[in-house]
């Protein structure tokens, strides 16, 4: 492991769920005591991990007394099973509720990104049906989506993102390499800012258990979004009462802009808006100045 994904993962610890035997990678910083309203919960985005947010931790950490990460099965640090998990979002969502648990959070500000935000529309879904559990009380206080694909119909897919949704998938995986991971990284991204460095430790952490030959398990996501996107979650989000901030890298090539002036029009009306100019898909990691001003503006009017 290179000394920046060591230093990431001593400064956190691993929990057991009772969805499987395996182990996932949780980070947080500040006070564990910390009220719901002080607390901000994050969910990362595919291919990633909580290590996506390395250089806005601190700031985040600034505007809350205590930031929750974590790194989904199938992610990071965290365990990549090949079997007995089926990668879906609904149990992504109950991942990330036992995490919660186990830490002794009772609710907070939710802030999600790419895969993430489709996570965290569940989420929302629980939160408008009453169905979150009872050791949850304090609720989501608050929803930011930053650059997912929460319109599947407007979204542009990378070529491997749609190989590896076919037939085709598990052979794909097998032969996928980082020659072809940086290559569609940089399109989906849309733009400049994603350094060598930046791609090579993402790389590095999909690598960990084998994880670059499992893409195929992890996308299955999509079949989810297209699935349950307009008969659950859009409905669900067009009826969350709690603020809602949408925060767009608006020369994302993938989850496009269009995407947020669809769900301001016809979803979340109500929503706040904040588009970076020039800002591509993996925003906090290639331009986390203008990330961090935009997402902490939205808490600063709470």
């Amino acid at each position: 492991m290179t000394p920046e994904l060591e230093e990431w993962a001593a400064s956190g610890d691993f929990v057991g769920t009772a969805l499987s035997d395996h182990r996932v990678f949780f980070r947080q910083s500040g006070d564990a005591g910390a009220a719901a309203d002080d607390t901000l919960l994050v969910l990362h985005g595919f291919p990633e991990s909580s290590y996506s947010f390395h250089k806005v931790a601190d700031g985040l950490a600034q505007r809350f007394r205590r930031v929750v990460l974590f790194d989904m099965l199938g992610y990071g640090l965290s365990d990549k099973p090949e079997s007995g998990y089926g990668y879906s979002l609904f149990e992504q969502a109950d991942l990330a509720l036992q995490v919660w648990r186990h830490l002794g959070v009772r609710g907070g500000h939710l802030l999600a990104h790419d895969m993430g935000t489709s996570v965290a529309t569940e989420l929302a879904a629980r939160q408008v049906g009453g169905t979150l559990p009872g050791a949850f009380e304090g609720g989501l206080l608050s929803f930011t989506f930053t650059n997912g694909s929460m319109v599947l119909d407007l979204a542009q897919l990378r070529a491997s993102q749609k190989v590896l949704l076919s037939r085709a998938g598990p052979w794909v995986s097998r032969l996928f390499s980082y020659r072809t991971f940086s290559q569609q990284v940089r399109s989906a991204h849309g733009t400049g800012g994603l350094d060598d460095k930046d791609l090579e430790l993402m790389w590095e952490n999909i690598c960990r258990q084998d994880g670059q030959r499992k893409n195929h398990l992890l996308i299955r996501y999509l079949n989810d979004r297209k699935r349950f996107e307009k008969t659950r979650w859009l409905p669900a989000l067009a009826r969350v009462r709690q603020p809602v901030h949408l925060c767009w890298g608006d020369a994302d090539a993938v989850a496009r802009v269009e995407m947020t002036r669809y769900l301001k029009a016809n979803v979340c009306t109500r929503a706040a808006v904040t588009l970076m100019p020039g800002v591509g898909h993996f925003c906090q990691i290639s331009d986390p100045e203008t990330w961090l001003r935009s997402v902490l503006g939205f808490y600063a009017s709470l």
